[in-house]
């Protein structure tokens, strides 16, 4: 039994859920988003409330019932409040800003690291924080890390893109060895 696959799945008054054969339909005030369902489980609508069942038994269907209870859970709260993840570049010389609506960063590099916008996410610049957010968990999650994977923070003195709040730890460099130590 899936202990979060159980929870019911509370509709807010603005956000509108349609079931179209295995697919969840989802439309509130800051857009719409769909999300497929395996054939494993079922989705049903029952007094504003989103109900997860699993619909035949396989190895897996207790796995997927927690999953896919999350991720209409996570559709919902996209449209209503979105989502978003900073990222902070720490470095000299290295910064971000926006032309257009793509992210330009310079980093380190001979040549400046263009993003394209993605359709659905946003970016935004201040001093050395970088803001992705959008509606879609996964794919403010995957630009943002595709945004840190340009310059990973190194270990030595902690330059590079990391998420706000990351912890680096931090390594000792060489040690010198002086003329009296021989």
């Amino acid at each position: 039994m899936s202990r979060i696959g159980k929870k019911p799945i509370e509709i807010p008054k603005d956000v509108e859920v349609k079931i179209e054969d295995d697919t969840v339909i989802v439309k509130g005030p800051k857009g719409e988003l769909q999300k497929k369902i395996r054939p494993e489980i079922r989705v049903d609508i029952k007094e504003n409330e989103i109900l997860v069942s699993p619909e035949r038994e396989t190895k897996k269907t207790n796995a997927f019932w927690g999953l896919t209870r999350t991720l209409v859970s996570n559709i919902i709260k996209g449209v209503t409040e979105g989502y978003e993840k900073k990222l902070e570049i720490q470095g000299v010389g290295y910064k971000a800003n926006l032309e257009g609506e793509d992210l330009v960063l310079r980093v380190g590099f001979s040549h400046p690291v263009k993003i394209d916008k993605v359709e659905g996410i946003e970016f935004s610049v201040e001093k050395s924080i970088i803001t992705v957010s959008g509606i879609n968990k996964e794919l403010v999650g995957q630009i943002a890390a595709r945004i840190r994977k340009i310059r990973p923070p190194e270990p030595y003195k902690g330059k590079g893109i990391r998420y706000v709040g990351e912890e680096v730890r931090r390594k000792a460099g060489k040690k010198v060895v002086t003329a009296e130590g021989r």
